[in-house]
């Protein structure tokens, strides 16, 4: 359900004003539970302020895998996630019980859960893992072929000078697990990342990146190339660490069903704490 909030108040006030037959604990909880969207952002503190005429929209309730991974979609092939931030996205020679893998695995117990691909343990958004083999096959082909429309939020340090642009370069890891750009193209992986610059405030930026490749710390790496790494990103140069954590979220995953071929397109709200930093301009 949505609705235009009449006048200037806060969002708690505008919930009771909409849902007058609704106890004010129900109205947190639904706070609490990320249930609360504003112009699409989530919004869980209720003192926020609202402006007449924007608009308020309630989501659905949430299902969570242990208290903290919340399920987009499931079907019999595939399952999407929300992985928070902190979270290894698969099990390491060091961690092998706190990982979305694990728990989904745990979860889903006796259906095997397959890996498709990862993100990095400090960066939240979405995820897919496969649910059986012939999926996962074709999954990871859709991802190599570039088949999946991936999209990125980022908050960066300064001011980038383009609003919009491309980032082209040649990856390669180090033995200390650390990923550079190289002019060796026979050793180094393509990376193409777009960006667009969404809103400024005097020390960061707001990019929207689309992934044209999806290579490991890609936008980390090409943010820091062009002067302008990722906040909280200390591996790759950051000065500032804002809101304590790698600014970094995977907002958009969209593709058609490996199996079924219908479109399917998951959305994870981008994290409240990046609007403290920087206001994107709303289009």
């Amino acid at each position: 359900m949505k609705f235009t909030v009449p006048n200037d108040s806060t969002v708690f006030e505008a919930l009771s004003l909409a849902y007058p037959d609704c106890s004010k604990t129900t109205l947190r909880s639904w706070l609490k539970e990320g249930r609360v969207l504003v112009d699409g952002r989530v919004v869980k503190v209720g003192k926020e302020g609202v402006r007449k005429g924007q608009v308020i929209a309630l989501g659905p309730r949430s299902r969570y895998i242990g208290e903290e991974i919340q399920v987009l979609y499931q079907d019999r092939y595939l399952i999407a996630i929300d992985k928070p931030e902190g979270f290894l996205s698969v099990p390491t020679a060091f961690e092998k019980e706190k990982t979305a893998h694990a728990f989904l695995k745990k979860e889903l117990t006796p259906k095997k859960v397959y890996i498709v691909h990862r993100l990095d343990q400090d960066t939240s958004g979405v995820m897919i893992f496969a649910l059986n083999k012939e999926a996962q096959e074709r999954l990871k082909d859709m991802f190599k072929e570039h088949a999946i429309e991936r999209r990125y939020v980022a908050i960066v340090e300064g001011s980038l000078e383009k609003k919009a642009g491309t980032w082209q370069s040649y990856l390669i890891e180090d033995a200390n697990y650390v990923v550079h750009s190289t002019k060796d193209k026979e050793r180094g992986q393509l990376a193409i990342t777009h960006y667009e610059v969404r809103g400024r405030s005097k020390k960061h930026s707001w990019l929207d990146l689309r992934l044209e490749t999806g290579k490991k710390n890609q936008i980390r790496v090409h943010c820091t190339d062009a002067g302008h790494p990722v906040a909280g990103d200390r591996k790759y140069g950051a000065k500032s660490n804002p809101i304590r954590r790698l600014c970094l979220h995977a907002c958009h995953l969209s593709f058609r069903h490996p199996m079924t071929k219908k479109i399917l397109r998951f959305d994870s709200p981008v994290p409240e704490r990046f609007y403290r930093i920087v206001e994107p301009k709303v289009e």
